[in-house]
């Protein structure tokens, strides 16, 4: 039975760049990077140049701005929340503005930071929309952090961030922005620069490199100021933001998978969108497609006339074919749906949408086969009513 991988936004394949990168660590550049000898200098080397492979990726070669490097995207995106929010005395009670749409670790450590008596406002993103009007209305003087995630890892809807931290950074020319970018990067252009941002989260394994790696963008602005403090303290890596011995491994792992995809993640793009097209029309008459009027190329949000979004995938798994229910970062935990119904779903339609997102590795071929067994899976689970 031939298995076919659509669970894409979880995890991917491991890129073969990605593995020589790690190889080379494991076999010859095992050395700590914080030694003070050659074979540590060695591996630092190794360090500097995976950071600078990403900053190029991200059009900020040659600046001073840095890329922090953790064990993940989440443990960025707490980094990037609660870094911001401890390193000024100012910052205590103030407000932080993210969207009704984000990814768990961005709304829970909003939720924790509320227990510290931060105040947090939620914008609205019906139909994969943010809200500007309620969004420039929640701007107010005590407004430091504005967080907002490029692309929504269940929908696939784009929020256009530059259009968000400009309008922010007019009114508020001090506020912080961060979006969480792992949706997004490598899958559409983007630009800290250009978007208004000061800092980017990304992470490797959403582009064909090892799990065990993210890294947060830091713009030169915000480590001036001080404005980012530690949540992780011990010997000072990382430019002193993310103690703890460096993952070589995993860090150079991530920029070899950034130095194979960085110069043709449009046309791969293209390639992902069209075979995403093709699936969705042959989807279209038997459930219904979720679509954002902006979306990343890669993920279809596709809800079910009445099979629970579970028994499907239970279905498909049994024919070799790997979707999913949401974002597998919550999966196994209870469900709540926040994504889907933030996004104007019942919750009974919430329980009912499956996710299937696409790499550039995904064929027409295997879109036929998918859209074949849903078809199937839908008239076998409804019998069994």
């Amino acid at each position: 039975m031939k298995e076919i991988y659509f669970d894409n936004s979880a995890t991917t394949e491991i890129c073969a760049s990605a593995r020589e990168a790690m190889e080379t660590m494991i076999t010859k550049l095992y050395a700590n990077p914080s030694s003070l000898h050659k074979a540590g200098f060695d591996a630092e080397k190794q360090m500097s140049r995976a950071r600078e492979i990403i900053l190029s990726s991200l059009g900020a070669e040659g600046t001073d701005d840095k890329i922090v490097f953790t064990a993940s995207g989440t443990e960025a995106n707490n980094l990037a929340l609660s870094g911001v929010a401890h390193s000024k005395s100012r910052f205590r009670g103030g407000k932080i503005i993210i969207s009704d749409a984000e990814h768990p670790c961005i709304e829970n450590t909003a939720r924790a930071l509320e227990k510290e008596n931060y105040k947090v406002e939620r914008i609205p993103t019906k139909n994969g929309v943010f809200d500007m009007e309620r969004f420039i209305k929640a701007l107010s003087p005590d407004t430091f952090l504005v967080s907002v995630m490029t692309v929504n890892n269940e929908t696939g809807a784009v929020f256009n961030i530059s259009e968000i931290f400009k309008e922010a950074k007019k009114r508020l020319p001090d506020v912080i922005t961060h979006t969480d970018a792992v949706q997004a990067y490598m899958k559409i252009p983007l630009s800290p620069k250009k978007s208004h941002c000061d800092l980017v989260t990304i992470s490797s394994h959403k582009i064909h490199g090892p799990k065990g790696a993210g890294a947060l963008y830091i713009s030169s602005d915000i480590i001036k100021k001080k404005s980012i403090t530690p949540i992780i303290h011990g010997g000072g890596q990382e430019y002193g933001l993310r103690s703890g011995t460096e993952n070589t491994v995993c860090a150079v792992g991530f920029g070899g998978a950034v130095a194979a995809a960085k110069d043709s993640f449009i046309q791969k793009a293209q390639n992902i969108t069209e075979v995403r097209d093709y699936l969705e029309s042959k989807l279209s008459d038997i459930a219904k497609i979720n679509k954002p009027p902006a979306r990343a190329p890669h993920i279809i949000s596709c809800t079910l006339p009445n099979i629970k979004s579970e028994t499907m995938l239970h279905y498909l798994s049994l024919k070799g074919i790997y979707v999913s229910a949401g974002s597998a970062c919550s999966s196994r935990a209870a469900k709540e749906n926040r994504v889907l119904e933030a996004f104007g779903l019942s919750k009974k339609d919430s329980e009912c949408t499956i996710r299937i997102s696409l790499c550039e590795n995904n064929t027409k071929e295997e879109a036929e086969i998918c859209a074949k067994e849903i078809a199937e899976g839908i008239k076998t689970l409804a019998r069994l009513k």
